[in-house]
C-alpha cells in the first residue's frame, strides 16, 4: 500500500507505517505543509498514494468521491489524541489492507474497527 500521510499524524505515524512495511510519503516531507484539501487530494491522486488522515473533511463523499482516487482513510479517535490509540488504529489500518483494498474507497479508521463508507447505486 502506498500512502500520503497528512501533516497532522506526524513523523511518528510515518515511522510506524514504514515499519510495517507500508510506502510512506508525508505531506510534510513533501513541503504540502499547509496545503488546501484540494490540493492535498489532487497530489495523492497524481502519486497514487491513499490519504490518511485526522481532518474529517475528506470523509465527505460527495466532495471526496473514494472511487476517484487510490483510498482515503480518516481516523477518528475519542477525546484528545493519545499516541497508543492513534498506533492500535494505524496497526489496524494496515491489518485491513493486507485482507481489502482500500483503492477506490473510503474507510473511518475508529479505535476498535474500521467502517467503510458504502456508494448508493441508484
Amino acid at each position: 500500500m502506498k500512502v500520503k500521510l497528512d501533516e497532522n499524524l506526524g513523523a511518528l505515524g510515518a515511522a510506524l507505517l514504514n515499519t510495517a512495511g507500508v510506502d510512506v510519503a508525508t505531506v510534510v516531507d513533501q513541503g504540502l505543509g499547509s496545503a488546501p484539501d484540494e490540493r492535498l487530494i489532487q497530489v495523492c491522486a497524481a502519486e497514487d498514494r491513499c490519504l490518511v488522515t485526522l481532518d474529517k473533511d475528506f470523509s465527505d463523499p460527495v466532495r471526496y468521491p473514494p472511487r476517484q482516487y487510490a483510498g482515503i482513510i480518516v481516523i477518528r479517535l475519542p477525546g484528545q489524541l493519545r499516541l497508543s490509540l492513534l498506533e492500535r488504529a494505524l496497526a489496524m489500518i494496515v491489518e485491513a489492507s493486507k485482507e481489502a483494498e482500500v483503492r477506490g474507497r473510503l474507510w473511518v479508521a475508529e479505535v476498535d474497527r474500521i467502517r467503510e463508507y458504502q456508494e448508493r447505486i441508484e
